[in-house]
């Protein structure tokens, strides 16, 4: 297990340079396609919203992009501490914005009390800031999943998975953390437990039930080499962990793509008429 334990950490790792590289031209690519010139992002305090931030600076230049920190009372105040650090460290524009009473409003109103729909109510009304503020500034959204999130669904649709573009989600978390490291991210916050901050004690790892590293590594096998259940097994997956993600994976599926249209017409969107923004009609 050892030895396979090892092969796996190898298979995940990234040529950063060449990585970075592809991402910021990415990032100033199809913002500059898509008519903008400044980008506006979520700061968590996390790795990915770091990591994210990073690059946008790189691409479109520190003062072409904002940060937008967006506390709730109950957040841990080590977030906003360490997104400040990545706002201080890059030098870019910068807003806080408590989404306290917009969230507790609806709450109270909806009786919304378990931390599932709470956390969702969360996610959403940060979005809603965000997207006002892309609004105002003219500025497009980026976003900050990883592929580890979107493959399992661990994410709120409309909420934390919503943006422009998102230079993240071809890139397992441990990758993240690789990429982070070439960035120079600073190290409290590349070595913090992930952790989403929608309640008191909750962290990525313990509501997934495994390790990013072993999950991550299980989705490389599983998705990217597209190895059989059997395969898996006889490389040391526990038959139920990978039977439990296999089923996320395939129940999540519709969080990953545009909502469904009833074809009725000829050119209907996303089935006939899918060209790229920049082709033209």
């Amino acid at each position: 297990m050892e030895s396979s334990g090892h092969n796996h950490q190898l298979a995940l790792r990234l040529n950063t340079d060449f990585v970075h590289d592809l991402l910021v031209r990415f990032i100033r690519d199809e913002t500059t396609n898509a008519g903008f010139t400044k980008a506006v992002l979520g700061i968590s305090g996390g790795v990915d919203s770091a990591v994210a931030a990073f690059l946008a600076a790189e691409a479109l230049g520190k003062q072409n992009v904002i940060g937008l920190l967006m506390p709730h009372r109950m957040s841990s105040p080590q977030s906003l501490t360490d997104a400040r650090t990545v706002v201080s460290s890059l030098g870019i524009k910068s807003e806080v914005v408590d989404i306290s009473d917009m969230t507790d409003a609806l709450c109270a109103k909806q009786n919304i009390k378990d931390n599932l729909r709470r956390g969702n109510v969360m996610a959403r009304m940060r979005m809603i800031v965000l997207y006002d503020a892309s609004a105002k500034e003219r500025a497009l959204v980026i976003g900050t999943s990883n592929k580890t999130e979107l493959m399992v669904g661990y994410g709120t649709l409309h909420g934390d998975m919503a943006c422009g573009l998102n230079p993240l989600g071809d890139l397992y978390k441990t990758q993240v953390l690789q990429l982070a490291e070439t960035l120079e991210v600073p190290p409290a916050i590349v070595q913090k437990k992930p952790t989403a901050d929608l309640w008191l004690g909750q962290t990525d790892e313990g509501e997934l039930g495994i390790s990013y590293s072993d999950l991550d590594a299980l989705l490389f096998h599983m998705i990217d080499e597209r190895r059989s259940d059997d395969d898996l097994r006889s490389a040391g997956f526990k038959d139920a962990i990978v039977r439990r993600i296999r089923e996320t994976v395939r129940r999540n599926q519709f969080k990953r793509r545009p909502p469904i249209i009833a074809k009725v017409s000829y050119r209907t969107v996303n089935v006939d008429f899918r060209y790229v923004r920049d082709w033209g009609m």
